[in-house]
Formats: C-alpha cells, sequence, structure tokens
C-alpha cells in the first residue's frame, strides 16, 4: 500500500504539471518544498505520541460542544433537538434528526470563531502560520496570510482578511487563495464532520484537523504547477473583516453570520439531494448493468476508483470509495461524510476510513463554487471575470490537493 500511495503522491502532482498554463515557469523548488512539507507534517501530527494526546483531547471538546449545542436545542425544540422523548423509541438513533441535532451545532462554532478573533486568538496562529508560508513556500503576504486563514475559516471568509489587496493580487495569487478555499474546510463545520463520524473514526477531530493543515501546502503545491506565479507578489497585513465593541457583540454577530450558513447548508442540502434523485430516476430508466440499476453514485464510484486506489485504498473496496469521492465531488463533503458513516468495515475497512476522511476534507465541489465567485467577485469586482474563468480549474485543483493528502495519509499509515 505504501508503494501505491507513493505513486498517488507523485502521479498527483504530474497530472497538475500535464494541466499547467505554463509547465516551462513551475518552480522545482516550490513543488519539493511544499510535496516535503505535506509528509513531514503528517508525520509529526499523525505519528508523534504528544499529538495522540492532543488529539483525544480535542475528540473531548467535540462532545462537550455537542452536549452544550444539545443544552441549547432540547431548550428550544423540546425532544426533537435531544431532550427527553415522551414515548418509547422503537429503533436507536431513529429520533435523531439532522437539521434540529447535528446542523445547530453551526451556531455555536460560529459564535466562538467570532469571540475568539475579538480576543485576537485566531488571528495570532494565523499570523504564524502566515510567515511559516511566506519563509518556506514564498509566498506574498496578502497571499499567505490568505491561505493560513484557510485552516480556520471557509473559502469566503478567508479572503475578506486581505479583501484591500485582492484587486491587486497577480493571477497565480487568486489562483491559490480559490484552491485553498476548495481544499480545505471551515472551522464552523469541522467539529460538525467531527461529530457525524465521531462513532465511526476514533480520535476523528484530530484527524480532520490534521487534514485542513496537510491540505494547505498541497493546495499551494498543486495552485503553483498549475498556474506558476510569474509577476510580482502582493505584499500585505491582516485586515480585521468585522470590528466587535464587545465579548457579547462578537458572539451576536457570529450568531447571526451562523444563521446565515445554517439557512446555506440546509437549503443546498435538500436542492442537491433532490436534484441527484431525480438524476437517478432518470438514470434508473436505462438498461441494468450486472443485475443492478444505474445510479450516479456508482458511475462516480467507477470512475473514481482509480483515483481512491492510487491513495491507498485497496482495489476490492475502491468502488465503494470512488462512490464517496464522487458524492463529495457531485454534492458536497457533508453528504459523503454521512455516506462514510453508515459504511461497515467489511465495505471499507477502517485504515481505509481513515485515508477518505482526507481525501474529501475540502470544499471542491458546483455548489462551493457559486459561493466563491460570488463572495470574491463582490469584495474585487475588478478580478470577477478572472474568477470565473478559474473556477472549474480551482474545483480540480482543490480535488488534486486533498487527493495529495489521502496519499500523504497512505504513505504514513
Amino acid at each position: 500500500m505504501i508503494i501505491q500511495s507513493i505513486a498517488g503522491f507523485i502521479i498527483f502532482a504530474a497530472i497538475a504539471w500535464a494541466m499547467s498554463e505554463n509547465p516551462g515557469k513551475v518552480r522545482l523548488k516550490t513543488v519539493v518544498t511544499g510535496m516535503t512539507i505535506q509528509l513531514g507534517v503528517g508525520i509529526i501530527l499523525i505519528k508523534l505520541p504528544v499529538f495522540r494526546e492532543i488529539f483525544m483531547f480535542l475528540n473531548h471538546m467535540v462532545l462537550f460542544l455537542e452536549q452544550s449545542t444539545q443544552a441549547g436545542t432540547s431548550m428550544v425544540f423540546g425532544y426533537l433537538g435531544g431532550g427527553e422523548l415522551p414515548f418509547d423509541e422503537k429503533f436507536p438513533g431513529s429520533s435523531f434528526i439532522l437539521g434540529f441535532r447535528a446542523l445547530p451545532l453551526i451556531l455555536l462554532m460560529s459564535a466562538l470563531s467570532s469571540l475568539l478573533f475579538y480576543w485576537k486568538i485566531l488571528p495570532f496562529i494565523v499570523q504564524k502560520f502566515s510567515r511559516f508560508m511566506q519563509k518556506t513556500m514564498g509566498l506574498g503576504g496578502a497571499e499567505a496570510l490568505g491561505v493560513s486563514a484557510n485552516i480556520f475559516v471557509g473559502m469566503v471568509e478567508s479572503p475578506l482578511f486581505i479583501r484591500p489587496y485582492l484587486k491587486e493580487m497577480t493571477r497565480s495569487e487568486i489562483f491559490t487563495l480559490m484552491t485553498c478555499g476548495m481544499a480545505t474546510i471551515a472551522g464552523t463545520v469541522l467539529v460538525l464532520y467531527a461529530s457525524i463520524l465521531s462513532n465511526t473514526i476514533p480520535d476523528i477531530m484530530g484527524h480532520i484537523l490534521t487534514a485542513s493543515i496537510i491540505s494547505v501546502p498541497a493546495a499551494v503545491t498543486i495552485s503553483k504547477i498549475m498556474i506558476p506565479e510569474t509577476g510580482e507578489i502582493t505584499s500585505g497585513e491582516m485586515i480585521y473583516p468585522e470590528k466587535a465593541s464587545s465579548s457579547m457583540d462578537a458572539v451576536t454577530k457570529g450568531t447571526v453570520q451562523g444563521v446565515e450558513l445554517l439557512i446555506n447548508i440546509i437549503a443546498m442540502l435538500i436542492v442537491l439531494v433532490a436534484l441527484v434523485h431525480l438524476v437517478n430516476l432518470f438514470i434508473g430508466l436505462l438498461p441494468q448493468i450486472g443485475g443492478q440499476a444505474l445510479s450516479l453514485q456508482k458511475i462516480m464510484g467507477y470512475i473514481m476508483s482509480p483515483i481512491v486506489w492510487l491513495m491507498g485504498i485497496p482495489w476490492n473496496e475502491a468502488l465503494a470509495a470512488g462512490a464517496l469521492m464522487g458524492t463529495k465531488t457531485v454534492i458536497n463533503e457533508f453528504v459523503a461524510y454521512l455516506d462514510l458513516s453508515c459504511l461497515s468495515e467489511e465495505i471499507l475497512s477502517a485504515e481505509s476510513k481513515v485515508i477518505m476522511v482526507y481525501a474529501m476534507c475540502g470544499f471542491a465541489n458546483p455548489g462551493s463554487l457559486g459561493i466563491m465567485i460570488g463572495g470574491m467577485g463582490t469584495m474585487a469586482p475588478e478580478k470577477r471575470d478572472e474568477i470565473v474563468s478559474l473556477g472549474f480549474r480551482s474545483i480540480i485543483a482543490g480535488t488534486l490537493s486533498t487527493c495529495m493528502t489521502g496519499a500523504v495519509v497512505g504513505i504514513i499509515l
């Protein structure tokens, strides 16, 4: 499996080079440095015992956040939100309602994120990551800040930190920022995904956080291969997106932002799942293959099977893993993680599940692209046409980045 994953790690970079706008301008030093950082960070975070203890602590924090959210939802929604049931539950888990139990966690995380920014804790961490990326990978100040912010916030929030500099950024810098947005997830949903997978994969919070960290140098590497830097890099310092007047004001503003995010996620889930079901109904009219009806997930499973195999997934599990990767790409990573949480170890082994957690930890899908274009296009109208033209490529680059992250885990495990 290690040789398989090493081959995939190199092949994913080679695919990016084959799609490069200017292969002759690709800086080998940036590529080698980026790939080395991915492996180094992966080994340190996954293998060192001290980080295992930290991740166990983080998993306890997830549990505390879940319990705290449930205290709020059960008070507002009663048994629908996790309160005591007024009837006997016929099947374990049958009373669990996603919209009332899991998704409200976004509200708490959004409020906490806003509070941590007001207290200048998250900005301090982001700036440390930014300096590291500047020194090791030669990124400009504005670019490094935007890239580093993606570890903690979403693809729309991270450009807000460098909003005044967006109009001055080069094509390569814009693409790197977009790719990092596609290759990572927001802190507001990070805990939600950990909550969903907590009964499936041990130390899940640590894995998801590690995935976001490893995917940043992966995204920079892939983006600098596909669109090499040929212009003058943009310097810049952090700009606070929205200033709060007090801790309570920060919590209030964070909650309001969380409501908007929660409504968007619920709406997108309903529409995308409905659209996929509609497509599957039409595909189901086609002749069956092997006695089974075709579906979009099954087709994507066949297409993605070689990709997930290159990460280190055994071939006999590649179809199931490929279907997950297809769901993540066509719909979103949330639905894919829900599907993963339902798979038994007979279908996907424990190691394969861990690899898929890393490989699917990113926003690279058409729905996210629409959100990104709307957000970044509004912040930098002068760059809107360029952002739109780079959109589809950023999905490919983001997917290749998380695939590289999956391959890194395949090598380490």
